[in-house]
Formats: C-alpha cells, structure tokens, sequence
C-alpha cells in the first residue's frame, strides 16, 4: 500500500467518525486548550497529589513487637471502651454510637438519657447513688 493510499482511507475514516459522532471527536485535544485551562489542570494535579499523601499517612503500615502489621492510625487512635457513668466496659459495638454522641453505654442510654437527650447535653448527670447495678 502507497502512503497516499493510507492517508485517503485515514481521512475517510475520519470523515466517517465525524459525520457519526460529531466534530468534536476528530479535533486534536490541544487545539481548545489555553492558559486557563493549564492552570486549572495544575491545580487539580496539586489537589490529587495532596489527597493521596493524606491517603498515604492514614494508611501507612506498622510492624508491632509481635510481628503484626497495623496502621498508624490505629495505634495513635485511643478507645475509650468505659462508660463514665456506670463505670463498666464493653465490648458491644451498639454502645460506640452512644459513647460518641452522649458519652455513655447503651443501658446508661436507656436509662438516663432515652426522652431527656436536651438535659443530658446540658450537663446533667446521676449521682452516684442513682447508678444501676450491673
């Protein structure tokens, strides 16, 4: 095939890609870029490449003393698993939620705060006498 040839049926191709999916589709990707454009395009590389660091940290692993690997955030994230207000531990993931929001157990919950969630966040508390036994 003579290179004349192959530049006939290369336009025809592009004639007939155009004509199906439009212009926009044959023009060189340079030819609608600008300095703005540049620039913008710069700053979404800064933003993908800060994200990725911050990824990068959160992520990074850590060999403990017994060989095992965690990441940093799990060894610099303290857990709190007492409850302040009848004072025992748990295990129960149902009680993070209301450790979170209202810094007690699920049965503290229940008992001292379920209907009065306002005076909780208020402040108030029971007095030791009015704790729940176990």
């Amino acid at each position: 095939m003579s290179p004349k040839r192959d530049l006939n049926s290369v336009a025809q191709i592009e004639q007939a890609i155009s004509q199906k999916y439009g212009e926009d589709t044959i023009k060189n990707p340079k030819s609608n870029w600008d300095q703005e454009k540049e620039q913008d395009y710069l700053e979404q590389i800064k933003l993908l490449n800060e994200r990725n660091r911050k990824y990068q940290e959160r992520t990074e692993s850590v060999e403990t003393e017994d060989g095992f690997l965690l990441t940093k955030k799990l060894l610099t994230t303290e857990s709190n698993r007492t409850c302040p207000v009848c004072e025992k531990y748990s295990f129960e993931s149902r009680d993070d939620v209301y450790m979170t929001k209202f810094s007690c157990c699920n049965r503290c919950y229940i008992q001292y705060v379920e209907g009065r969630e306002q005076r909780w966040l208020e402040g108030w508390r029971p007095n030791l006498g009015e704790k729940h036994n176990g």
